[in-house]
């Protein structure tokens, strides 16, 4: 007795072989359907495997019919298992997401997702519909061509970065729910996104602003009402300490000059899990008597200018109370002020971090004192290099001395009179500019 065909599939003898194939009848290649040219319609010689890929291929026409017909699709998107939406539901729910992606970058992973599964062929059925064994090497890279070639934003021709990350979030995915789920993914293709060719891009540079134009946003902000924003800018600046971080109170008043460290300042990289005392001062006892560094006076006549609304440093007042500030708010705050006080528009808290790194590399740290201060971490260093408070304090020394250098040549070289206060700075507040 002949086993029974699935639905548009017939079978050749082909020498002693068996081989099975997927038709799509031509009234409807007429009507437009092409998922016959998007699709490999071979199915091969084993009957069982032939069934389930003829599944898949039915199950894609059916969608694609209804499309045409106007009618609603059969079952909830995420409901259908072994769809391109049922494997990121399972990533998400997977150990592997939980582990490895972190609440700040857990937005954009489902934004780059969400971008794949919202294309539409030109079938039109979308992406996220389609089953994981229809997307093939071929259609992976029409998919990242698409994505790279289709910019959203007003004045750009592509969004390479964009494009990148689909690629490389969509060839994660797979790999993980293909270890779980491996009966819905293809024998021969379990991951169509190895190896998908992505075009070379010169990588923007992160912007680091320098240490005249964080102070000058610092005690502008300070003018104008904002001391919190000022603190931000010089905690990310001289600390190094994530933006995010800062904003989520990772940085505290007990971790300032607290009780147990009344000379340290603690600073949390909750990226990393690694916390770093900061020392801000030292003295030295001489034949002249005892003598003592403030290594970062003027940061500290910052904090001082900051009210303590709650446990954070950097809190914002609100009709309901004090509140962290989120980054989008603080973001558009920033906007606002670099403007008011004319400076640069790559001036962010991100790149206030990246400026405080590249003084510590302008002053000649070592790569172990560089990693004290800033918390990096690296294989060399992972088995011995600890970060000690001796270590921090001689970065510190290191880090200051190099700054009073640059201080004299820049006093030196210049007929400007000194700035009033520390670095001055006192620029005029414009009334009802901005609201808190």
């Amino acid at each position: 007795m002949e086993k029974p065909l699935p639905r548009f599939v017939i079978d050749k003898t082909v020498g002693t072989e068996t081989r099975f194939y997927w038709t799509l009848p031509t009234y409807y290649r007429k009507l437009g359907c092409l998922i016959h040219k998007q699709n490999d319609t071979a199915l091969g010689t084993n009957y069982e495997q032939a069934c389930i890929r003829a599944g898949t291929l039915n199950a894609l026409f059916d969608e694609w019919d209804r499309a045409r017909l106007g009618e609603k699709p059969a079952a909830p998107i995420e409901g259908k298992p072994g769809s391109v939406d049922w494997l990121f539901r399972m990533y998400k729910a997977s150990l592997d997401w939980k582990e490895r992606v972190s609440k700040r970058t857990a937005p954009d992973h489902e934004l780059t997702i969400r971008t794949l599964c919202d294309i539409r062929g030109k079938s039109g059925i979308r992406i996220g519909n389609r089953m994981i064994s229809a997307i093939s090497p071929t259609a992976a890279d029409k998919l990242y061509e698409k994505v790279r070639t289709t910019p959203v934003r007003k004045g750009k021709a592509e969004r390479p970065r964009t494009a990148e990350k689909v690629v490389a979030i969509c060839r994660h995915a797979w790999k993980v729910v293909h270890r779980l789920h491996p009966e819905f993914f293809r024998k021969d293709v379990p991951n169509p996104w190895e190896g998908v060719a992505m075009k070379y891009r010169q990588k923007t540079v992160k912007a680091a602003v320098t240490r005249d134009d964080v102070y000058a946003f610092a005690w502008g902000a300070v003018n104008k009402g904002f001391p919190e924003a000022g603190a931000a800018a010089v905690i990310c600046f001289e600390w190094l300490q994530r933006p995010e971080n800062v904003l989520a109170g990772y940085v505290s008043w007990k971790d300032y000059r607290g009780k147990t460290a009344p000379t340290m300042i603690r600073i949390e990289h909750h990226k990393t899990g690694a916390m770093v005392l900061h020392p801000l001062e030292e003295t030295v006892e001489d034949a002249a008597g005892a003598i003592r560094t403030l290594f970062y006076e003027e940061a500290e006549d910052i904090l001082a200018k900051v009210p303590k609304l709650g446990h954070g440093i950097v809190m914002r007042e609100t009709t309901s109370g004090p509140v962290k500030w989120d980054p989008f708010s603080m973001g558009r705050l920033v906007r606002g002020l670099r403007e008011e006080l004319g400076l640069p528009p790559t001036f962010t808290l991100d790149a206030c971090r990246h400026g405080g790194m590249t003084e510590l590399e302008e002053a000649e740290l070592t790569d172990g004192q560089g990693r004290a201060l800033s918390a990096h971490r690296s294989k060399a260093y992972e088995g011995y290099a600890k970060r000690t408070a001796k270590r921090a304090m001689a970065a510190t020394r290191k880090r200051h001395a190099y700054r009073i250098t640059v201080a004299a040549e820049g006093a030196k070289n210049s007929e400007t009179p000194g700035k009033p206060g520390k670095t001055g700075h006192n620029l005029p507040a414009k009334s009802g500019y901005f609201q808190k």
